[in-house]
């Protein structure tokens, strides 16, 4: 391609992809908008306040590791928000690797976070690239209040909580659905993964802030087990979470059974079609544009040792914007310098916690953290 950029965001035509990209805007960092068509990834761009300022390409491309390698080449960073990452990813990792570009997501499929792990860490490490999946609200801003507790030494359990208010997007609710249906979800028991019983039920939860109980669910078991793993700090991880809204919780169990008995016995791709179709019923038009005082979002980590507690809680708001800006910063940082950290990494291993946070912060998106240590 001529006009080469540094940073590739893939997906750029969906809902997520669109915030990545008006976060680049605002830091004046050129990149490819990509995705399958041209025509829906420019109007998503049209729609960016004060685009015409942006220094930006729209680029159409095959979903394939011959097609996508040829849009990475002569990149840095790529930012994939095409999910369910388990089903479309590889194909994007390969090409990275292909082109020795960095690479993050916003995915929130814990089977994935495993796979990236355990058969690409190695070879991204190696190439000298970040690989930093799952870099998003539902994850980050929770594991940035886990390494504020985790400051303190002698810590080694994570109890995380997040929550945040409004509807995921017709891309987050065909994950949450196909990941639960057909993926198993893990915590971290003395550094080693133990399955979530599938019929556990939902969690009724006491939220900083508020009176009234939530409702919470292991929600695919998250992230942040896979990412602590590895961390010498931490022996165990447990994560709930959910939205505000009650009724949407109590659905959420109810909708998951009821597509997994009607695709009972389906091959897989039958049956990711089957409940592909499902989500298209449960949400099939995007949410508007997230409103502070509507869309907020809770961290909360009570963190925990033999003789030690620590407790931290993030107030935040519009969660989707969160990941837009972490992402966007994620390319900023890439394009000035090394990562902290190469090969598999979380968004604080590669960033550090603490800037994470300044950005968040410095946009408006979060308040400053609540901790209280007990030693």
């Amino acid at each position: 391609m001529s006009d080469k950029k540094s940073v590739v965001v893939y997906g750029a035509s969906g809902y997520t992809g669109r915030l990545v990209c008006e976060y680049l805007r605002e830091m004046n960092v050129p990149f490819i908008a990509a995705g399958r068509d041209a025509a829906r990834v420019q109007a998503a761009m049209d729609k960016i306040p004060g685009i015409e300022t942006a220094d930006y390409t729209v680029a159409e491309v095959v979903h394939s590791v011959e097609a996508l390698t040829t849009l990475f080449a002569g990149a840095s960073v790529v930012l994939n928000t095409v999910g369910p990452f388990a089903k479309f990813g590889i194909e994007v990792i390969e090409a990275c690797l292909a082109t020795k570009c960095h690479y993050s997501d916003t995915t929130g499929e814990q089977d994935w976070l495993i796979t990236l792990d355990e058969k690409y860490g190695a070879k991204f490490a190696a190439a000298g690239l970040l690989l930093s999946p799952g870099l998003a609200q539902m994850y980050t801003t929770g594991e940035i209040a886990a390494q504020l507790c985790l400051e303190t030494p002698g810590l080694d359990t994570l109890d995380i909580a997040v929550f945040w208010g409004g509807s995921p997007t017709i891309a987050s609710t065909q994950t949450i659905l196909v990941n639960a249906a057909m993926a198993k979800a893990y915590y971290l028991e003395q550094n080693k993964y133990v399955e979530w019983q599938p019929d556990a039920g939902l969690y009724s939860l006491s939220i900083p802030g508020q009176h009234e109980a939530a409702l919470a669910l292991p929600w695919g078991g998250t992230s942040h087990p896979v990412w602590f793993k590895k961390d010498p700090r931490v022996a165990n991880v447990k994560v709930l979470g959910g939205v505000f809204n009650k009724a949407l919780m109590q659905a959420v169990p109810q909708i998951v059974a009821a597509a997994m008995k009607a695709t009972e016995g389906m091959n897989d791709e039958d049956r990711y079609a089957a409940l592909a179709q499902t989500a298209a019923g449960v949400m099939n038009t995007m949410p508007p544009r997230e409103n502070p005082r509507i869309n907020k979002s809770v961290d909360s980590v009570h963190a925990s040792g033999p003789l030690g507690r620590a407790h931290c809680v993030i107030f935040g708001n519009c969660n989707y914007k969160q990941t837009g800006l972490m992402q966007a910063f994620a390319a900023a940082y890439l394009l000035q310098q090394a990562p902290k950290r190469v090969g598999f990494a979380s968004g604080c291993q590669a960033f550090g916690h603490h800037e994470l946070l300044g950005a968040l912060r410095s946009f408006g998106l979060v308040q400053a953290p609540v901790l209280t240590i007990h030693n």
